[in-house]
């Protein structure tokens, strides 16, 4: 927290505001040069992610106390603008996420996301290495495995290895905490303590065939060895995550079975249930162009574009001095 004294300043100094706002403007000459379109979509909704790994700040911006939401990412309007025949678009969009803060995390974050009808996952990573380029200036790029990573760096096959060799694991670095954790919470902090500090050094290191469970809204599909995986990937630079990409699904009954998934979980762990976005499945079910998208960190890639250690050094007022 500041010092009450010097609260009221900014925690970016003003040049690196002007350098930040450059970083802004060359982002918008990458795609303003590829045809891609600027849209500007709702921060403010009646319905959110339903992913439980998501916590959503809510809103009452209503005289009757209606609960909506401020958006967790543009993604569900940009869905229905590509519905409604857009082409390929992109927004840099304030979101926000509740209980989020720390050295890389603020509860008001700004996300650039991007779509490219007739684009794969393969395409997509491609253009956002060409992006990041512009930015950052040229690394080694490289692409690699989840699971093949989460071998090398935890010793055990996530795909066969028994729950409580997983248990067993994490406990050695999260102790009797992770004693009633489902599977998948295992392999995520796993993999998160093991392997991703070590991701992205020096390069840029993008990680695809994660496993089905965590597709959210990709399509999912069969690695080399006969595992169900999902279409995505993230990259990793300096061992930070900066940007998550998707193959998109297309099945608007899919989506509405995984957003009813994601409600169980939520319940079962004593949560409330997020209303599912009808209008999305509605545009989803009306025909969303096959494409790609994906959802970068802007604060995230300014820090390494200017080797900031703080997300506060790079913000003009982060949530401990808004």
């Amino acid at each position: 927290m500041p010092r009450a004294g010097s609260a009221w300043r900014p925690g970016a100094t003003l040049a690196t505001l002007r350098r930040r706002a450059e970083i802004l403007a060359t982002i918008r000459a990458f795609f303003a040069a590829r045809g891609v379109l600027e849209v500007d979509t709702p921060q403010l909704s009646p319905v959110t992610a339903t992913d439980p790994l998501l916590a959503s700040v809510p809103a009452l911006p209503w005289a009757d106390d209606t609960r909506w939401f401020l958006q967790t990412s543009p993604e569900f309007a940009m869905k229905r603008l590509l519905a409604a025949g857009s082409g390929p678009i992109y927004q840099i969009a304030h979101a926000f996420r509740r209980a989020e803060h720390g050295r890389l995390h603020n509860p008001e974050f700004s996300m650039l996301e991007w779509y490219r009808p007739g684009f794969d996952a393969e395409a997509l990573a491609a253009e956002v290495a060409e992006l990041v380029t512009a930015v950052i200036g040229a690394r080694e790029v490289r692409r690699d495995a989840w699971g093949s990573l989460f071998r090398a760096g935890v010793g055990l096959d996530p795909f066969t290895a028994g729950d409580a060799d997983l248990r067993a694991a994490a406990a050695r670095s999260a102790g009797d905490t992770v004693r009633g954790w489902a599977r998948d919470e295992l392999l995520d902090l796993l993999f998160s303590e093991h392997v991703e500090p070590q991701l992205g050094q020096g390069c840029l290191q993008f990680v695809d065939a994660f496993p089905a469970a965590r597709a959210s809204l990709a399509r999912t599909l069969n690695d080399a060895d006969g595992h169900r995986v999902a279409d995505r990937f993230e990259l990793f630079i300096d061992g930070c995550e900066i940007a998550n990409g998707y193959h998109e699904l297309l099945d608007a009954a899919e989506l509405r079975t995984r957003m009813e998934a994601d409600n169980a979980a939520r319940r079962a762990r004593g949560e409330d249930a997020i209303p599912v976005d009808e209008r999305l499945l509605a545009a989803m079910a009306h025909g969303l162009p096959p494409c790609a998208g994906v959802a970068l960190g802007v604060d995230r890639l300014v820090m390494i574009a200017l080797g900031a250690r703080d997300i506060d050094d790079v913000l003009a007022f982060s949530a401990p001095r808004a």
